[in-house]
């Protein structure tokens, strides 16, 4: 199917489940395109597509080249070593997991990085992200950094979740950003929540993501 297709049934199913939420959030639907050509992204443009996501740091500087005006968010593993090759051309990181890395971007970014802190919220030893205990004391660490604005919290499910379990998650982290947000910190709004990807986007809307990373469904 063509992306302009995808992005309709997409958008038409963000609007139906968003009426299941008791939240009034505005969603941003992110295009991963991490395994797609240049070509598969340009269609996206040009079908109204103005987030794109990449969890490499290659596909990213070359997304971000082909794609003008758009907003860019790397979604992947940020190596602390590499923060240096990428940081300045970010908009959005959706990978904040450690203080090294917190350190290391504030030391290195030449602007004020909006993030997410990612939070391994069901606890699966293959996922990155600090666990759910961790996170106060680390916005406490992080709150007066710089070059860092916690916009908002970050988690994925396991792929293997059935639907109770999900939600689940989802509104763990719902309630974590309702926690972080009530705290008014000036560099850490936390209003924002990404999570939910194609094969559980719909539940994510419903407990209140802002931020939907949406590759397979939408680019292929």
């Amino acid at each position: 199917m063509k992306v302009k297709e995808n992005l309709e049934l997409i958008q038409n199913e963000i609007n139906e489940h968003l009426k299941k939420s008791p939240y009034a959030q505005k969603v941003n639907l992110v295009a991963v395109t991490k395994y797609v050509s240049n070509e598969r992204a340009l269609e996206a443009l040009d079908a109204g597509v103005q987030h794109f996501g990449e969890n490499r740091i290659e596909g990213y500087l070359e997304k971000k080249n082909l794609l003008k005006h758009v907003t860019m968010h790397f979604i992947g593993t940020l190596q602390t070593r590499k923060v240096k090759d990428v940081i300045n051309e970010v908009d959005y990181l959706h990978s904040l997991d450690r203080l090294s890395l917190a350190n290391e971007i504030e030391k290195r970014a030449n602007h004020r990085v909006k993030c997410f802190v990612q939070v391994n919220v069901s606890g699966e030893a293959s996922k990155s992200g600090l666990k759910v205990e961790e996170v106060d004391a680390f916005i406490e660490t992080i709150k007066d950094y710089n070059h860092i604005e916690v916009v908002g919290l970050m988690t994925m499910a396991p792929e293997q979740a059935t639907d109770e379990e999900i939600y689940s998650y989802f509104n763990a982290l719902k309630a974590l950003q309702l926690k972080i947000e009530a705290l008014k910190y000036e560099n850490v709004p936390c209003h924002e929540l990404s999570m939910g990807m194609s094969n559980d986007y719909k539940i994510a809307v419903e407990c209140g993501a802002t931020y939907i990373r949406v590759g397979t469904k939408l680019v292929g």
